[in-house]
C-alpha cells in the first residue's frame, strides 16, 4: 500500500476519535471510538510505530470492555432504580428547568402542572438522574404519557424500559397500553417489545 493511502488512512483514524469525543450519547461514543482505535492499529502498524499500536490496543480493550458491560447492565434492573416523587417535588423541578431545552425538544408539546396529581417518576442509575416519566390514567388499562425523556449521555440505553416494561413499574399497577406523550419525537416503545395499536403501545 502506497504511502499516500497509509496517510489517508491515518488522518481517517484521527478524524473518526475526534468525531467519536463529540457524541452525546455514552454506547455511540464508545463505539465511534473503538471504530477509530481500530483504523488507528491498521495506519500504525503499517508504519511500523508500535508505541501507538500498542495505544491503540489498550483503548480499544477498555472501548470492548465497557461496550459489554453496557449491553449487560441495558435490562438489569439492579443497575437502575425507580423513583415515585410528587408533581411538586423540589427535585424534579430542578431536573426539569435544567434540562429544559432537551426536554422540549423530544416533548414540545409538554407543559408541566406540578398540581395536576400526574403520576411522577425518576430514573436513576447510582447517584445520577437519568430519566423522567410523567403520565396519567386514561381509563381501560390506558396509561397517558406527558412526559418520557432520557438524558442524552443514556438515551441509547433505554432506561425507560424499567417503568414502561414488561416488569416496569406502570405494568405491575395493572397498565397494558400506553400512549406516547403528544408531539414526541422518536418513540422508542417499538424496542421495548410494546407492539403498536393505532395511537397506542400495547404490551
Amino acid at each position: 500500500m502506497g504511502s499516500w493511502w497509509l496517510e489517508v488512512i491515518g488522518w481517517i483514524g484521527s478524524a473518526v476519535l475526534v468525531w467519536s469525543l463529540l457524541q452525546t450519547q455514552l454506547r455511540r461514543l464508545r463505539l465511534v471510538n473503538l471504530v477509530g482505535c481500530v483504523v488507528l492499529i491498521v495506519y500504525n502498524a503499517a508504519n511500523h510505530v508500535w508505541p501507538m499500536v500498542g495505544l491503540n490496543v489498550v483503548l480499544a480493550a477498555i472501548n470492548v470492555f465497557y461496550l459489554v458491560r453496557m449491553s449487560r447492565e441495558k435490562h438489569d434492573a439492579r443497575v437502575y432504580e425507580v423513583l415515585q416523587v410528587a408533581g411538586d417535588d423540589t427535585y424534579l423541578r430542578h431536573v426539569l428547568r435544567v434540562h429544559e431545552a432537551d426536554v422540549r425538544h423530544y416533548n414540545p408539546d409538554f407543559v408541566y402542572d406540578p398540581f395536576s396529581g400526574d403520576v411522577c417518576y425518576l430514573v436513576l442509575k447510582d447517584d445520577e438522574t437519568v430519566g423522567v416519566v410523567i403520565g396519567r390514567d386514561a381509563g381501560g388499562g390506558t396509561a397517558q404519557l406527558l412526559l418520557d425523556w432520557v438524558t442524552p449521555r443514556h438515551r441509547d440505553l433505554s432506561p425507560g424500559e424499567f417503568i414502561l416494561g414488561k416488569d416496569g413499574l406502570l405494568r405491575r399497577r395493572g397498565y397494558r397500553r400506553f400512549l406516547p406523550p403528544p408531539g414526541m419525537v422518536e418513540p422508542y416503545y417499538a424496542g421495548l417489545g410494546l407492539r403498536r395499536d393505532g395511537d397506542a403501545y400495547v404490551l
